[in-house]
């Protein structure tokens, strides 16, 4: 576990951020104010550190991503009574010791890490009722979320888990062995599914299948568990060598694969034929009310799934005037949706290899480093690799994603794009998305918080999805000022992407609120964006996967950006671009709430 910082350094942080605030609150003398001041202080980060090791020992994954290797020979005891409970327990109990240490005594920054530290604490108990669980847990795999997908890449040494010595390879194996055991229990939690009638879609679960077929279909030595037979370090001794070769084929070929099939196989004979033919989570058992409680968890503000569908067709009108104007730009004569299909089809906006869109990405984040400086004050030190998908996992990816490197930067983040069927990409949205994924997008916001030790680790290491997806959503917009957007076809890009976001709303909503078809949702993606129907097709069988998760990118990003708009118009001429990235990126990801709050104080210190 990383130090914290000193009650020195966590004082004149907060002093730095906001003078006024932390002057206000001081009514006795200097030197008895900083007594009590540290006396809290070192109570409330006692107890952030007692419950960061805590977890680490309960989910090793998340040490093992921090590259933390004590806990890496295991990956936790997920879908199980004894973990719940330990949640559970841990949640109530932390809870408990925050309420007695008093708020009030805090300095502004500590506030805001007891905010966030106490809405994380009911998060988590609401998450674990057993009214939600039953909800939940029964449904623990679909083809966007799942081990089957996430643990190929975590064990094949390309993830940045390291495969350098002897005992890294003997604690993969028996992570192999943990992997196969989850897979049994996530059957297991299927079959409770089956008995409650709260079961998954027919869609998520055929693609599940066929993300199956697909790795079964590869030999045990061509499958991404073979990798680190493949890299086996020159220093390991023969003898090292052929004892480690023969044990991964045995756990691979006897028990990994043994245990896909198996999960493959009751999937695709038994589950499959009880799955629902509806998509909407409000069409499931208990689903509506779940879904009130994921949209509320996901924007981590009140909001109600009509609000949200309004807003979003609220912003898809006001983005396709704008796509209007870049229609007439160009001089293009036909309709907005032949203008669409235009940009769908004609061959100008298409990479013609995989070879060629990798070079594309790296000119962009050259590009894009050259302009950063003058937005913020602080870069990360971690460096960004740029990378397609594994072609394994590749169909039903995202158009592009981010995986977090380590605090250290020995593992460095990585900005994933998706390469599979480039006739149905297309080039204007590339340096948007990659604003968004990469840098200042997801890459700084996540490396900015990880290296920053003045904070506590679940700040450092946590986040919330509107916070993080509003943050990279917003990014996007950068790139206006960076120059990057002069072109109408790049600004076609942004605004195809902008729509995307403000289609989520619209959709999301649609299907698990309203009772929208995967076909409707598709359709209408389509009429209102130049997206192809690959890319749609993905994003909607995406919404069905995760529902409420596409809602954040919108709400995060418009609340970041009505902040600015206020600091702008209130601070006049002393408003500071990089110091407003920075009070919106010092304190790692805020639930609204609290950044806003957060804002609003900066804006009246700043006055």
């Amino acid at each position: 576990m990383t130090k914290l910082r000193s009650m020195l350094a966590l004082a004149l942080l907060a002093g730095t951020a906001l003078p006024q605030a932390a002057h206000a609150e001081t009514t006795a003398t200097p030197a008895a104010a900083a007594a009590a001041l540290q006396s809290e202080h070192d109570r409330l980060f006692a107890l952030f550190a007692a419950s960061d090791e805590a977890s680490l020992k309960r989910n090793p994954i998340s040490a093992l991503f921090r590259g933390d290797m004590r806990y890496a020979d295991r990956l936790g005891d997920f879908l199980t009574k004894q973990y719940n409970d330990a949640e559970r327990q841990a949640a109530k109990d932390e809870l408990a010791q925050l309420l007695k240490i008093p708020r009030t005594k805090l300095n502004p920054t500590d506030k805001i890490a007891y905010d966030v530290f106490k809405r994380d604490r009911l998060e988590t108990l609401k998450g674990l009722t057993p009214k939600i669980l039953a909800l939940t847990e029964v449904r623990p795999i679909n083809h966007f979320f799942g081990f089957h997908t996430f643990y190929p890449t975590l064990a094949s040494g390309k993830s940045g888990i390291p495969f350098a010595t002897v005992l890294d390879y003997e604690n993969n194996l028996k992570r192999h062995a943990d992997y196969v055991a989850l897979i049994d229990r996530s059957i297991a939690k299927f079959k409770e599914g089956e008995k409650s009638g709260v079961v998954e879609t027919k869609m998520t679960i055929r693609n599940v299948i066929e993300q199956l077929d697909t790795q079964l279909k590869l030999t045990p030595e061509d499958s991404p568990y073979w990798e680190p037979i493949k890299n086996l370090p020159a220093s390991f001794s023969q003898e090292d060598k052929d004892r480690l070769t023969a044990r991964y084929r045995a756990m691979v070929a006897g028990q990994i694969y043994p245990a896909n099939q198996r999960l493959r196989d009751y999937l695709r004979d038994q589950y499959l034929p009880k799955a629902r033919d509806s998509y909407g989570l409000s069409q499931m058992k208990g689903g509506k009310a779940l879904y009130l409680q994921q949209v509320e968890s996901t924007t981590t503000l009140p909001l109600k799934p009509d609000y949200l569908h309004n807003l979003g067709l609220s912003e898809v009108k006001r983005i396709l005037t704008e796509m209007e104007k870049v229609k007439a730009e160009v001089g293009f004569k036909g309709t907005l949706p032949e203008f669409f299909q235009f940009v769908r089809t004609d061959p100008q906006f298409k990479r013609k290899s995989r070879e060629e869109l990798t070079q594309r990405y790296y000119d962009i984040g050259k590009l894009v480093d050259e302009k950063t400086a003058a937005l913020f004050k602080v870069l990360p030190k971690a460096p960004l690799k740029i990378s397609p998908y594994e072609e394994f996992r590749e169909k039903f990816e995202a158009g592009g994603s981010y995986q977090q490197g380590t605090a250290d930067g020995s593992r460095p983040g990585t900005f994933y794009f998706n390469a599979y069927d480039l006739p149905s990409r297309t080039t204007p949205g590339e340096v948007t998305l990659y604003l968004h994924e990469g840098a200042p997008g997801h890459h700084f916001q996540i490396s900015l918080a990880q290296e920053n030790e003045a904070l506590p680790a679940f700040m450092r290491f946590g986040g919330n999805t509107a916070y993080v997806e509003g943050w990279a959503l917003y990014a996007e917009t950068l790139g206006y000022q960076m120059g990057f957007y002069k072109d109408p076809w790049s600004r076609m890009g942004t605004l195809d992407d902008e729509m995307l976001r403000a289609m989520r709303l619209v959709v999301d909503t649609g299907i698990h609120w309203k009772g929208w078809s995967r076909e409707q949702a598709i359709d209408y993606m389509l009429a209102n964006s130049s997206m192809g129907k690959t890319d749609a097709t993905a994003e909607v069988e995406r919404y069905i996967a995760i529902p409420s998760q596409a809602l954040a990118y919108k709400v995060g990003a418009l609340t970041i950006q009505r902040l600015r708009t206020q600091a702008e118009k209130e601070l006049g001429p002393k408003f500071d671009i990089r110091e407003f990235h920075h009070q919106v990126l010092g304190t790692g990801a805020l639930p609204l709430s609290v950044l806003e709050s957060k804002i609003q104080d900066w804006i009246k210190a700043s006055k």
